[in-house]
């Protein structure tokens, strides 16, 4: 038998099969809890936009009363009402009606709060703590907490995930006459079968998603390998902006006549590229196609993490417990012989 043969009807003696396997393995136990976090934090996210619309303040206004406070008068009252904050802002409007917006921070700690320029008394929170607790989700998502080196870390992190698909898509097929059983789940099996049933079946189904976030997830990172492998094929207008630079001529200078004072501007459209590089950026946040796709996004973005948890669970199967039960045999047998001894 050859080994394509091999391969279409019995997969699972092939030893590059059996090495992918390993790297799909350790690579998913590498990066589990990774993509664990990511998945949660990827769907929280998504309706961020809309979280920030509806959450958002306008203008605190209160109600004029006596003099308006000094700066440094309301500085000294929010020291007292958060001793050990440093004040690092102080936002005073010239509307006499609108409250003053004051920073805060103590160390990792930061507030921003609003208060009366007229009485002095704390207003509360600046922004609303959903909008921050989103904002903290999505720094969390994008940069690990971490800034510029979290951002590095979660693009390593995308990279691998990206292998984690390729070989979990390699490993899934299980040969010509047994692929359609992969595709469901027997009710009927035993509680390991169905958790193999469960990992398998939602592999096949949401790979397609899962590969896109993790390989959009690199571009969100690492742009800029994206961005000129596309210029080369469709030029994009960040480049054009460039070459403007160094040649006027790239762009056409137009004015509105007949008003010959006026500057000139650039005229510009999204080129073919740049709409390309949108489509990955969208593609990842699911910022397309209004609140139906949002919310097929939240639910199926946690697919990853059911992935995660089904191969652990079989990881533990295969792996942890055959060794339990191994070192318990051992146990139990020198027991034995001490016992005779």
């Amino acid at each position: 038998m050859s080994v394509w043969q091999q391969w279409v009807e019995r997969p699972q003696g092939l030893w590059i099969r059996k090495a992918v396997f390993q790297i799909h393995l350790w690579s998913g136990i590498a990066i589990g809890l990774y993509v664990l976090m990511s998945s949660i934090t990827g769907s929280a996210i998504v309706f961020r936009n809309e979280i920030y619309a509806k959450y958002s303040k306008g203008p605190t206004l209160v109600t004029p009363v006596g003099d308006r406070m000094k700066a440094s008068q309301i500085e000294d009252l929010a020291r007292k009402a958060y001793p050990g904050h440093a004040i690092t802002f102080q936002s005073r409007s010239r509307n006499p009606n609108q409250a003053v917006e004051i920073w805060l921070e103590r160390g990792a700690t930061k507030r921003q709060r609003l208060f009366d320029p007229y009485t002095g008394k704390d207003l509360g929170d600046a922004i609303s703590p959903v909008i921050l607790w989103t904002a903290w989700l999505g720094d969390l998502h994008i940069n690990l907490l971490a800034k510029n080196t979290g951002r590095i870390v979660n693009g390593i992190g995308a990279i691998i995930l990206t292998i984690l698909c390729i070989s979990g898509a390699f490993v899934w097929w299980p040969g010509v006459r047994s692929w359609r059983r992969n595709l469901a789940i027997n009710p009927r099996a035993s509680w390991k079968r169905i958790n193999w049933d469960l990992h398998s079946a939602i592999g096949f189904w949401t790979f397609g998603l899962v590969f896109m976030w993790a390989f959009t997830g690199i571009y969100v990172v690492f742009p800029e390998p994206f961005q000129r492998t596309i210029n080369y094929f469709a030029p994009l207008d960040y480049y054009k902006l460039i070459d403007e630079v160094r040649a006027p001529q790239v762009f056409q200078l137009v004015q509105d006549p007949p008003s010959p004072p006026r500057r000139p501007r650039i005229q510009r459209r999204r080129s073919p590229g740049d709409k390309a590089l949108g489509v990955l950026y969208g593609a990842h946040f699911g910022n397309f196609g209004g609140w139906p796709v949002k919310a097929l996004w939240v639910l199926l973005g946690l697919s990853p993490a059911l992935l995660f948890v089904t191969g652990v669970i079989m990881w533990w199967n295969r792996v942890l417990s055959r060794s339990a039960r191994s070192t318990a045999r051992s146990s139990a047998g020198e027991a034995v012989l001490s016992a005779g001894s």
